[in-house]
């Protein structure tokens, strides 16, 4: 099983803001109401997707994050002439191991970024989820992100893109693995894919969780297979503190 820890990408591609069909795949894909997801660059070449559950607060996944790094959130333009917004501050989950998650274990991959300013209008803050439903096989998940529609494709980065996947295994408060339903991971299907880490993975409209990891086919290297989802239920408290104290309050 290939975790996505922090992908490298030679240039910004075609960075546009209207949903396409898939993240992997050619199936159609629902997009749940409104567009929270943002693309986050990394000053080595690093390439991921966050939410942003503030006008000033991003969420994504901890192993995006790295200590020392710059990050930027590009706010518009084009790939020839992008606007970013900078990262002042990231937190990463305190609990956060990457060591673990090399070892293909679950962790605390979650991290917040701070941003220097407000988003756009056209980035709407997405609502934590606080169900405290656990998750069954079965339940459908909208999963939206950035990343590549066909793995090692470079020139398909930077659309947004969503994929209606199902929770498979035995779905926890730890993981939770999804799959496309209509191949259930035995052959290519949607599924989250290089630059999709971080990405947001909504239960209706509530924020749920964000992607950790992918596999190709029946377990295999690379993408449309499972997308492997750490959700936030352990974590809310923490996610919801951090951004008091970095000065961005969520709404209730």
């Amino acid at each position: 099983m290939r975790l996505f820890n922090i992908f490298c990408i030679t240039a910004l591609s075609a960075a546009a803001a209207s949903p396409a069909a898939a993240m992997v795949g050619n199936t159609q894909a629902a997009l749940v109401s409104g567009r929270h997801a943002v693309m986050i660059v990394g000053a080595r070449g690093t390439f991921c997707t966050g939410a942003a559950i503030a006008r000033d607060l991003v969420l994504t996944a901890g192993h995006c994050t790295v200590s020392g790094s710059v990050y930027k959130i590009l706010e518009s333009g084009t790939p020839s002439a992008p606007v970013f917004i900078d990262v002042v501050k990231v937190a990463a989950h305190p609990q956060f191991s990457l060591q673990t998650m090399l070892a293909h274990r679950a962790t605390a991959d979650v991290a917040l970024m701070k941003l220097a300013r407000p988003l756009p209008a056209s980035i709407v803050p997405a609502t934590l989820g606080n169900s405290g439903r656990a998750p069954q096989p079965g339940d459908r998940y909208t999963v939206t992100g950035y990343g590549l529609a066909a793995r090692g494709d470079e020139k398909s980065i930077g659309t947004l893109r969503a994929a209606s996947l199902v929770a498979t295994g035995r779905p926890g408060s730890l993981q939770i693995r999804l799959v496309d339903p209509a191949t259930g991971g035995t052959r290519s299907g949607m599924g989250a894919c290089t630059g999709d880490s971080g990405a947001p993975v909504y239960e209706g409209t509530a924020l749920i969780g964000v992607v950790s990891w992918s596999t190709g086919p029946n377990l295999e290297d690379g993408c449309g297979g499972l997308t492997g989802v750490t959700p936030i239920t352990l974590y809310r408290t923490w996610i919801v503190d951090e951004a008091r104290r970095l000065g961005s309050p969520l709404q209730p």
